[in-house]
């Protein structure tokens, strides 16, 4: 799976050598360490057909945040990962969502019955949600999947970035980012490193709706 990264990189290089200019980037830097979830309150469709948002998936120790999707090769690496951690997390007492902001037009795999089917293949056992706008991902400046943001018991970000430092090789992880963060907030403790660098897919986010 982590084997199809290196094309696509390079396929992308070349595609950009002859495209125009793409238009600015509007969407906003990713949140700042300390700052709380925006869109708290916005209802989104679970693969399970029910509608969650940040808030009714927060838990009482915190709530992960976690920017995927089915078509990226760099979520493909990392998808059992995430479940485990995602899992452990939930009987931790934190809340965790995964959140799909790519639009299916642009990628079929990232539609609804796809996500359906991932689920249930990796085990998530926490909702895996369609950002039916994309204004989610928009309003966390989120750019990556995977792309992971941790939230403690107050609501405030206390870790943003990547699951851990190797996507090829869970054996050959030497900073397992996401995990440590995770058991730092159920502990109650602050987090040994609270920014990495998100590495993954760029989000292919439906247009921007104005007037």
């Amino acid at each position: 799976m982590i084997g199809a990264i290196q094309p696509l990189i390079l396929s992308a290089v070349a595609v950009t050598a002859t495209k125009k200019p793409a238009a600015p980037d509007t969407t906003p830097p990713g949140l700042a360490i300390g700052q709380v979830a925006p869109l708290r309150d916005v209802a989104m469709k679970n693969v399970d057909g029910r509608e969650i948002s940040f808030t009714s998936a927060a838990g009482r120790k915190g709530t992960l945040v976690l920017f995927i999707c089915n078509h990226c090769p760099w979520v493909k690496a990392w998808q059992t990962r995430i479940a485990s951690v995602g899992n452990a997390a939930l009987e931790q007492g934190i809340g965790v969502i995964a959140v799909n902001s790519n639009d299916p037009s642009a990628l079929p795999e990232d539609g609804f019955e796809q996500m359906k089917a991932r689920a249930r293949e990796v085990g998530y056992r926490f909702p895996y949600v369609v950002d039916a706008t994309s204004e989610v991902a928009r309003a966390f400046g989120a750019t990556r999947t995977p792309e992971a943001f941790l939230f403690d018991a107050a609501g405030k970000l206390v870790y943003h970035g990547a699951v851990d430092d190797n996507a090829r090789d869970e054996k050959a992880v030497k900073n397992p980012w996401l995990r440590q963060a995770v058991e730092a907030v159920e502990r109650g403790k602050p987090v040994p490193v609270a920014e990495s660098k998100a590495l993954g897919c760029g989000l292919k986010l439906r247009e921007k709706v104005t007037g």
